[in-house]
Parts: structure tokens; sequence; C-alpha cells
């Protein structure tokens, strides 16, 4: 018997960016949905076009370059941001526009300041206007979740016959549990009438940790599309988990009535591009990604995996990506070795000047770090385009002393528009000491509120991939830098967030109403 397809809708771009300090440029953007595509995502939901000029023209561009992959744009029940996200995915040979309205008593009342009727009347509108851009329309009913069932039923029947084709139950703020929000998904689906002319998808988020649970409970229930990100990246304590959500169906196809067209090997080589990228490391004992989720320790456990892995493994490392070389290059990996590789990691240069930086870069990391990992290459090409972005500063050279008993100091010249300049600080450490340098020298007035390390690989030359959030006027400016020496993958970090901060590549907050 034939088995339904799941579709896998990732969130990564959107939802998942909202994790503070995890904004993304519209090139690492690009790079992500490349390796969703290569991984056969079915919807890549690239981001929400009115938030800002930034995420429109990244959204534009992920639906320029991705041509297998849905490419869906978020936008509420409004005009403008319909009209805005219709021209973001434009160039996509498939596009989606999703659109969503708070339907529970508490968002009705307390944030739209609307009827019923008029929330209604607004999402029939909003799906009207959707379907100019795109026969593609999937609408939402925010906090689905607390949501009064009979209302729920009301507006999904007038927004499917409207012609919204998929329908996403979400549980904005992580409230329900599984058996209830399965149970939810059934009666909607046998009580609508016309429930048979969409899909039913779901959107869990993970604030009492039950994200997975309640997608697969939907799942069970009906539900033939899942949102989802990858590393379960999303705001407050993320969102359902793309590689949990995939291993589960694909593992247990005793209990699931469908399963998913991914390709699962690619699914360690997206977990490490967004946990580069990001600077959002992730924890050795993740499921299905984390490092020790294939370790086994236990004499036991080592014992009865090699007389048969079954005994202890329910997935094979090779399933999601893990019988790749580990260690691929060294000092001397000629150039053509070098791009070989970075094209096996889905890694293209605009230029052959871009290529030859990054190559320039690797070759620098190889007289310090013998082996060469896939992890390295990856934040190599994250380091270089995060240094071409704007270069009104520079790191030219940096000193610092630490030592038992002593005050931390570190000395720190700089490139400013051309012109170097030099300054010494003190600090509770030599981080601190390097910031504050850089402090005196641009003078810049922020307020450091994230400063994150992740060790891109193991062993002690292992290079240090840094993440600094700065705040301006409660404009948001992220950087990241990468280094075998972790003092300098930080001064490196803060660099780049103040370059952005000096071409005002602010980030505001990403989405103005939560899905």
């Amino acid at each position: 018997m034939s088995k339904d397809r799941l579709i896998i809708f990732d969130t990564t771009l959107r939802d998942g960016e909202q994790s503070p300090g995890a904004s993304m440029t519209a090139d690492e953007k690009v790079r992500i949905a490349k390796a969703l595509e290569k991984m056969r995502v079915d919807v890549i939901e690239a981001g929400f076009p009115i938030a800002s000029n930034g995420d429109f023209e990244a959204v534009k561009a992920v639906a320029s370059v991705v041509k297998d992959s849905t490419i869906c744009g978020l936008a509420r029940a409004k005009k403008i941001d319909i009209d805005r996200a219709g021209e973001a995915i434009k160039p996509a040979n498939s596009g989606r526009i999703h659109t969503f309205i708070a339907t529970s008593p508490i968002h009705m009342e307390q944030k739209l300041r609307l009827t019923p009727d008029e929330v209604v009347e607004q999402a029939i509108a909003a799906v009207r206007m959707a379907r100019q851009y795109t026969d593609n329309v999937e609408f939402s009913p925010e906090d689905a979740g607390r949501s009064e069932p009979d209302f729920l039923c009301r507006i999904i029947e007038a927004v499917i016959k409207e012609g919204a084709n998929t329908i996403n139950i979400p549980d904005t703020v992580g409230y329900n549990i599984p058996h209830q929000f399965g149970n939810l998904i059934n009666d909607l689906i046998e009580r609508i009438p016309n429930s048979d002319q969409a899909i039913f998808s779901v959107h869990c988020h993970n604030d009492l940790g039950l994200a997975v649970a309640n997608s697969l409970a939907a799942v069970r229930n009906g539900a033939r599309q899942v949102e989802c990100t990858i590393n379960g990246l999303g705001e407050r304590a993320g969102n359902a988990s793309l590689e949990e959500i995939v291993m589960a169906v694909r593992t247990r196809q005793d209990v699931f009535e469908c399963d998913t067209q991914l390709d699962t090997t690619q699914i360690m080589n997206c977990s490490r591009l967004v946990s580069g990228i990001t600077g959002f490391a992730v924890q050795p004992n993740k499921a299905i990604v984390g490092a020790n989720a294939f370790a086994h320790e236990s004499g036991i456990h080592q014992d009865g995996v090699l007389k048969s892995r079954e005994t202890y493994e329910i997935m094979r490392a090779q399933d999601v990506g893990l019988s790749a070389n580990k260690i691929v290059l060294g000092k001397h990996s000629g150039r053509n070795a070098f791009k070989t590789r970075m094209a096996e990691l889905d890694i293209e240069f605009g230029s052959e000047e871009e290529l030859n930086e990054v190559f320039a870069n690797f070759k620098t990391l190889a007289d310090k770090k013998h082996e060469i990992f896939d992890e390295d290459l990856q934040a190599l090409v994250t380091e270089t385009s995060t240094e071409q972005m704007n270069e009104s500063l520079k790191l030219v050279s940096l000193s610092v002393c630490s030592e038992t008993g002593e005050t931390p100091n570190a000395s720190i010249t700089l490139n400013v528009e051309g012109e170097e300049k030099r300054a010494a600080a003190t600090g509770s450490g030599p981080v601190d000491a390097s910031f504050k340098a850089i402090e005196k020298i641009t003078d810049a007035d922020v307020e450091l509120q994230l400063y994150s390390v992740n060790s891109i690989t193991s062993g002690t030359d292992s290079q240090g991939e840094v993440t600094v959030r700065l705040q301006q006027n409660g404009s948001i400016f992220n950087g990241h830098g990468a280094d075998t020496d972790i003092v300098i993958a930080s001064a490196k970090a803060y660099v780049n967030a103040l370059n952005k901060l000096m071409a005002n590549d602010k980030r505001t907050h990403p989405q103005l109403g939560d899905v």
C-alpha cells in the first residue's frame, strides 16, 4: 500500500531567524536555502517581506536561485503585506503566500481589537488578494491552540471556499499537549465540510518541550504538512525540529501512514551550516544531530552495538549524513582539491576573485591547523562573506596579555577608513580588554547583548566561532568571527558588528506578529 506524502515546510529562514542573535544576511539565507533545496525540502519560508527592505530582498534573492522547492513569503492579513510578499516571491519557479490572522479570544480582543465577524471578513479578503499573485495560498489562524473550535471551523471553511489550499494550525505559544492537539486536528478535518479541498498543516512551538510530540500527534490525526526548523531554531524555546520530525516518521513507518521525500543524508550538513551561520551551537545530546547522538560510552552498550548495531541504535549514522569523510583537506591540498570539496558541500563562488580570497584564507588556516574539516570550510565562507560586506573597519593587529594575579590588557590596531588607529585597554579578561580597546577607537555607544562561543570542530586546535549582538537605539547588529585563537575571533566578531552598525545594516525584529 502506498504511503501518503508528508510535506516538509521549513521556516528556519523566517521563524528560526527570530532567535535573538540568529539574524542572517541575504547571502547567508541563500546558502541555507540551497542546502535545504539539496535536502529536497518541499517548501522554504524565506522571510517576512514587509518586515524590512532587507527581508524583502532576501526573500527575492532566495526565490531567484532556488528552483526545486516552493518559496514562501509570510504576510499578515493586510493588503500592504500581501502585495509585498507577492512581489518578493515573483522570481520563484513555485511561489506561495502564507497569510495569517489571530483567532483566539484573547488575541482578537486585546491585540487586534476586532470582532469575530471582522476577523473572518479580513481573512477571506486576504486569501482573495493573495490569489491574485499565486494559486498556492496558505492560511494560518494564529494562536489556534487557544481558539474556540467552533470559530476555527467557521473561519477555515470560509478561507478554503475562497481558495486557500493549505490550512496551517499553529500552537503559537506552545500551550498544547499531544493528545489534545491531535484531537483538535482530527476534529477540524472531520467537522469542516470542505476540509478535503486543503492540506492541513501544523506549526508548533516548544515552550513546554512538546513541539515535536504535538506535530507527530497531528500527523497521526491527518495533518500532511509540518512546519519546522533546522536544529529546532526559533524564538523563545524554539520550533519543532525538522530532523526529529523527519527521522521519527522515517524510523517508525509501522506507526505513520505517510513519509517525506527528504534526502536525510543531507541533515547533518544542514545542521552544521545553520549552526555555523547563526552562532547557535547544537547541544551534544541533541537528538539526531548532536555530537553524542550516535556515541556509546557504556560498556554494555558498546558490546551490544559491536555485536549488532540494532541492539542500541534505531537509526544508522549514515542515514543522517555522518558517513562522509570528516577530514578532507590539509596544508598540502591544492586549489583544485579545495574547489572540488567546496562544490561537494554545495558552496559556490560568485567570481574567481571570491574563490581566490577564500582559498587564501584556507591556506592561512591550514598553516595553523593540521586537519581541515567540512565545518571549517563552511566557517571560512561565512567569515569571508562577513569581511566583504563592509570594510570601514579592519582588524590589523591584536596583542593581549593575561596572567595569574595581573589585570589583563589588550593593544589593538584598526584600519579606520584607510587610517590606522591604535588603542590599549584593560579588562576583566582578554576578550573584555580587547572590546574596550576597540570601543576607544570607534567611540561606539553600543550595548553588548549577546556573546556566544562555539567550537567548530573537536580538538585544541579547533577554530572558535564567535557571535556578538550589539544594540544601539533599539536596532540590532550581529557580528561573526572565526579563528583558532578565540580572542582574535572575538575581536573579529565585534568589528564585524560595528561595520554593520556603521553601514546602518540594522536588523529589527523580523516579524510583526507571531504565527
